[in-house]
């Protein structure tokens, strides 16, 4: 039986599932077994990028899968400069993952010709190449400037968000623009101290949950679609099977106390 999946409504009606599976670092070699696996276990959302040179992975094993296309979700992310190569990177993404359209397109990070590129995917949005476009790692400023000169409003931004980074800011602002915002590195980057932490611990064990899973059920509980990674399957499973308990307010408090503002990786 798989997990029951939950999901959140982007602002153009795109349905996209809560809960996806990340392929950050997975090397190309490994994708295309791991997805696999990830789709056996119930993950209808897979989340890749140009940059990790992986797509290719992905597109074989959505295609071995036998599951309908229209039942996955696919998210690629832009790693150029400009819009030109932003135009051409997005035909190599489709060729790579052997679809005819991405359900998210995302601009990688806040760099570059930021207005160009984001045209292209605009464009790729209005020609049926993207069901949903966004942006990844647009903090402030960066995500204001965007919202000024864009025709057509990002529907999600990917950011790092975990129990010790919880970008309640960004949240904000996120939310008043209509945004999803999506966590990437929702456990804390594997950091086991972070996730066994005396006051997760002491939650996970009151519920009958791995500490993995509260920390997944504190994000979905608020709204946070989230992309796990994991390249066994038992934790793939766990990662899912997050919609049969309910954190307490108490919990929740606990957990937001625990914020200390800081990225575990030191980028944006």
């Amino acid at each position: 039986m798989h997990a029951m999946m939950e999901y959140v409504e982007l602002k153009n009606g795109v349905i996209m599932p809560i809960v996806g599976y990340g392929t950050y670092r997975t090397p190309l070699p490994k994708t295309r077994e791991l997805v696999l696996d990830a789709l056996e276990a119930g993950y209808r959302l897979i989340d890749t990028a140009q940059c990790y040179g992986n797509e290719s992975g992905v597109g074989k094993a959505v295609e071995e899968s036998g599951i309908p296309r229209s039942e996955l979700f696919i998210t690629t992310k832009t790693w150029t400069n400009n819009y030109r190569d932003t135009v051409a990177s997005i035909e190599r993404s489709l060729e790579e993952l052997r679809c005819d359209y991405v359900d998210l397109l995302l601009i990688h990070e806040p760099s570059g010709d930021i207005e160009g590129i984001y045209r292209a995917l605009e464009e790729a949005y209005e020609n049926g190449k993207a069901r949903a476009i966004g942006v990844s790692n647009f903090l402030g400023e960066k995500l204001e400037n965007l919202l000024n000169t864009c025709r057509i409003a990002p529907m999600v931004n990917q950011v790092e968000t975990h129990p010790l980074r919880q970008q309640n800011k960004t949240l904000t602002q996120c939310m008043n623009c209509g945004i999803i915002m999506q966590s990437w590195s929702p456990l804390v980057a594997g950091n086991r101290d972070a996730l066994t932490s005396g006051i997760i611990e002491s939650i996970s064990s009151a519920h009958g949950k791995t500490p993995a899973q509260v920390a997944l059920r504190w994000l979905v509980q608020r709204s946070i679609p989230v992309i796990p990674k994991s390249t066994s399957i038992e934790h793939m499973r766990d990662n899912l099977d997050i919609f049969d308990f309910e954190l307490t307010e108490s919990d929740m408090e606990a957990i937001a106390k625990m914020d200390t503002g800081k990225s575990q990786f030191g980028w944006w």
